[in-house]
């Protein structure tokens, strides 16, 4: 006999959000001590740095929360994705939203065994919310990282449990999804950070610090972090913990912190169209050992610094077809270290003609 969805009694609830109580206030006593991205994180969908567009039309879809639909949020790392599913559970669920909503991270949990078990067993339960929601939700982080497999069973759990869960599933790249989950979702794609508002949100973490920092110097922070608010707030951390006197100057932070994704990975073009195919693989390793740079993410980074390389210009096609073939085979499953020094071989090889 198959059962239905439970209810979560008054008892079980009242103990739930006792607990939930004392944890939160055990948190508030040490919130000085979170690293800055998190103290610093929004907490409601007004504080949400830029994607304007986008906080729009979600705000629009939560007017009436009852009817709120799955969502599927795509776009870059850094630019407000995981921030904003946690701002729709703490509109949704109010101060109880941990309990409420059930955090997934897909690149660590991926297989079939995770959405049968862990995902299916919540979305039966009704849950109810103090904005009189009586669905539970699930956040789901890079959601594209699940294997075919997993997306299929996912599927079939989003269909059958609309009454008692909607989903959040968070993606660096849309294509990774499966269709059928797509069509079931309300799809917002979020952009790059503008500059301008990058610094302004930095300026803003420097006031309430006491942190005396030069524009150029934020600007600078900015430039390194590839639109990626996240890495901004925590290379700012860094150098504002490691300057003297709480002040943040430009010619300060090249004794800790690094070269932008870009600067490296235009070096590593150069040098394999050069021939320099070890010292090629060299920065290779580096950005992927030392840095944890994808594979796919230095793909996409050098598909974009292809044209601003001027030795470049009459072979840029060739070389981006180079690219997406090695793109593709990653996503493949191929292996990472292998196919990008293939790739660099390759860019080598068409340098030498």
């Amino acid at each position: 006999m198959t059962r239905g969805p439970r209810l979560l009694n008054d008892a079980g609830t009242s103990a739930a959000l006792e607990t939930y109580g004392k944890i939160r206030r055990d948190i508030r006593l040490s919130e000085r001590e979170l690293m800055w991205v998190e103290r610093y994180r929004p907490k409601t969908l007004d504080e949400v740095v830029d994607q304007k567009e986008t906080i729009a039309g979600i705000k629009a879809l939560l007017k009436t929360p009852a009817t709120m639909p799955h969502f599927l949020f795509a776009g870059p790392p850094g630019t407000g994705k995981s921030t904003v599913a946690l701002c729709i559970a703490r509109q949704l669920m109010g101060a109880s939203f941990r309990n409420l909503a059930l955090e997934l991270n897909a690149s660590d949990e991926r297989g079939i065994g995770v959405v049968r078990e862990r995902i299916k067993g919540f979305s039966q339960v009704i849950q109810s919310a103090p904005s009189g929601v009586h669905f539970g939700l699930v956040i789901l982080d890079e959601s594209d990282e699940m294997t075919k497999d997993a997306q299929t069973a996912l599927r079939r759990i989003m269909e059958t449990s609309s009454r008692t869960c909607r989903f959040i599933l968070i993606c660096n790249y849309q294509s990774g999804i499966i269709e059928p989950i797509q069509s079931r979702c309300s799809v917002f794609r979020f952009k790059q950070l503008d500059e301008t508002d990058a610094t302004t949100y930095l300026n803003r973490i420097c006031e309430t610090e006491k942190i005396q920092a030069e524009p150029k110097a934020l600007a600078r922070i900015v430039e390194l972090s590839d639109g990626d608010l996240r890495r901004s707030v925590n290379f700012l951390q860094v150098a504002a913990t490691s300057s003297r006197d709480r002040r943040l100057e430009l010619s300060s932070l090249k004794t800790f912190l690094p070269e932008t994704q870009s600067e490296f990975v235009s070096n590593m073009l150069k040098l394999a169209w050069q021939g320099e195919f070890i010292k090629a693989r060299d920065v290779m390793y580096e950005l992927m050992g030392k840095y944890g740079v994808s594979g796919r993410e230095i793909i996409r980074t050098a598909n974009r610094e292809v044209i601003r390389i001027p030795e470049f210009n009459s072979n840029q096609a060739e070389i981006v077809r180079t690219l997406g073939e090695y793109d593709f085979r990653l996503t493949q499953g191929a292996n990472e270290d292998i196919q990008l020094s293939a790739m660099l071989a390759q860019i080598s090889e068409i340098g030498r003609k």
